[in-house]
């Protein structure tokens, strides 16, 4: 987990822009909603493969905020709408509550 934020850093050093997009708006909610249930997706995932609780909950987050950065570095090429990290951070709200919520309901 360390190695993630630099990891991070290098990864969008080729970034050719960044979006110029406001903190509200319908594609934040988007953001948020498809990060919880990709991380609930995840772990219910991991559960199915009858890995630990912890194993599970790490794999939805990780898968959610796998993804979530994908797609950030897909609108960052030329073509693309740009690397917005609002749109990350919603990511990572959305997914540290789907985190949340899955654990709950496995508790």
């Amino acid at each position: 987990m360390r190695l993630l934020l630099p990891l991070l850093i290098v990864m969008c050093s080729g970034c050719t822009h960044f979006a110029q997009d406001s903190w509200t708006g319908k594609d934040k909610a988007q953001h948020f909603v498809g990060s919880a249930l990709l991380t609930i997706a995840g772990s219910e995932y991991g559960a199915a493969q009858h890995w630990s609780r912890e194993q599970s909950r790490q794999f939805g987050l990780m898968f959610a905020f796998t993804l979530g950065t994908g797609k950030e570095l897909f609108d960052s090429r030329r073509a693309g709408s740009g690397w917005s990290w609002k749109d990350l951070s919603w990511d990572i709200a959305g997914a540290a509550t789907g985190y949340s919520l899955w654990n709950a309901a496995h508790h």
